[in-house]
């Protein structure tokens, strides 16, 4: 496959890929309803059509078990209005989005009762990069890509390498992840991902007024922010999590070859099998301890 071209954009003309939330186990437990957030939705993307005629839009449904395309701008069946009643940006995407529900549904894996399962997030990152880097090459002057994360379920630790994967290759194309969280804690996950690949990470104070946080603050294209003041996070939590128990962890164990993380000490590695030494756990905590006496 031939490498993507050099990185020369057109200034005024947008790719926005947008991963949407669609897990039904969170929506039913989160009291904003799907319907209310999707309208906002709906409509801060045909604002992106509208400040561009040029513009691109691309939405990627993720669900529990599955991710798909459910709407392209680019697609000649997008352009004018299916119903006569509904453009078709709302009819064809809510069309795409029930069929995908539907599916999503049917391919149920088993989960804990009385936990909500966390979404896709690892697949939706990947066909969204995919699809960008078939954009790379389609002509020497691609539209600025970015990708926004419209995430509510909480993280996946089990899916912890696949996004980290996603976001290395996010900043090695130059893609910046924007994230809109929704949900009740902050996403660790997104705001690595915003952090390390120069995107925004943001969770609106209020869902009510949800088009105006998304449209004053992700509407704006990457050459206009070096103008604006947009908002930047507090903290990132950069905790990483364990490949053992696919657990959060703030300290372990990591394997000097592969860079695999552990919670707890192993004599070989899961990950590439490198045999750790016992010796050398031993002078390890002989280390500690010394050190501990001198203090």
């Amino acid at each position: 496959m031939p490498s993507a071209p050099s990185k020369l954009y057109t200034d005024d003309v947008s790719l926005l890929v947008v991963t949407l939330d669609t897990n039904p186990f969170f929506w039913t437990t989160f009291p904003f309803p799907f319907a209310e957030f999707l309208s906002q939705v709906l409509a801060f993307l045909n604002s992106i059509l509208l400040l561009g005629q040029l513009n691109q839009v691309i939405v990627i449904a993720t669900g529990c078990n599955s991710c798909a395309y459910v709407y392209d701008s680019t697609s000649e069946r997008n352009h004018g209005s299916t119903t006569g009643t509904m453009p078709a940006l709302y009819s064809n995407l809510l069309h795409n989005l029930d069929e995908f529900v539907s599916k999503d549904q049917q391919l149920d894996v088993p989960h804990k009762s009385g936990t909500v399962p966390s979404s896709l997030l690892s697949g939706s990152l990947s066909m969204a990069l995919c699809y960008i880097q078939r954009a790379f090459r389609l002509g020497p002057m691609p539209p600025q890509p970015r990708i926004l994360c419209l995430q509510g379920a909480a993280d996946g630790p089990e899916q912890y390498v696949a996004i980290m994967n996603a976001i290395f290759s996010a900043q090695r194309s130059e893609v910046p992840i924007d994230s809109c969280y929704i949900g009740s804690n902050n996403s660790a996950f997104l705001q690595q991902a915003s952090y390390i690949t120069g995107g925004i990470y943001y969770k609106p104070p209020q869902l009510d007024g949800l088009y105006q946080y998304l449209s004053t603050v992700f509407a704006t294209d990457l050459h206009s922010r070096a103008f604006l003041r947009l908002p930047k996070s507090v903290g990132v939590d950069f905790r990483a999590s364990c490949f053992c128990h696919k657990q959060t962890i703030d300290m372990g164990f990591v394997c000097s070859v592969c860079l695999s993380i552990f919670c707890e000490h192993h004599d070989k590695c899961s990950t590439c099998g490198s045999v750790f030494g016992k010796g050398q756990l031993d002078a390890l905590a002989a280390n500690r301890k010394r050190k501990a006496d001198t203090l």
